[in-house]
């Protein structure tokens, strides 16, 4: 196998999805296609499904603010032959995550906010947030 620095990604896809909550059905659908195809493990695809589908209704909802004539972006590619690159990227004014109250902390346990972006990084093997918010990667080892 070439694993050189031009070297075609086993696996790559891409959607733009509308800002539309029926849209989770069209991300599950590709990410089944993508398990399929590559066959990992039942406890990679249970992490990928929920943090993509977490990923995408957060840019839905709080990117975008299910405003329609906004899309949202979702790339999914290897990364060598053992890692899952995926990235979900909004047309909304973004956030800081930084700004997020922690979800773990005692004060904040009843509180929603932060929940969705700290399970996705529980989840993933590496979380990154870029783009002033608006540009979520998570990399999976497969």
């Amino acid at each position: 196998m070439n694993h050189g620095i031009n070297a075609e990604p086993l696996v790559f896809r891409q959607l733009a999805l509308p800002s539309d909550v029926n849209s989770i059905h069209t991300v599950e659908k590709l990410v089944e296609e993508v398990r399929a195809e590559l066959e990992f493990k039942d406890d990679v695809f249970a992490n990928v499904m929920v943090a993509v589908t977490e990923a995408v209704n957060n840019s839905i909802m709080h990117g975008n603010q299910q405003d329609q004539t906004k899309k949202v972006y979702v790339e999914i590619e290897t990364v060598g032959s053992y890692r899952l690159m995926i990235r979900i990227h909004d047309e909304g004014p973004g956030f800081n995550p930084v700004s997020l109250p922690d979800p773990t902390a005692p004060e904040n346990i009843g509180k929603p906010g932060g929940r969705g972006v700290f399970l996705m990084g529980q989840l993933s093997d590496k979380l990154t947030i870029s783009d002033d918010g608006k540009m979520t990667e998570m990399m999976f080892n497969i």
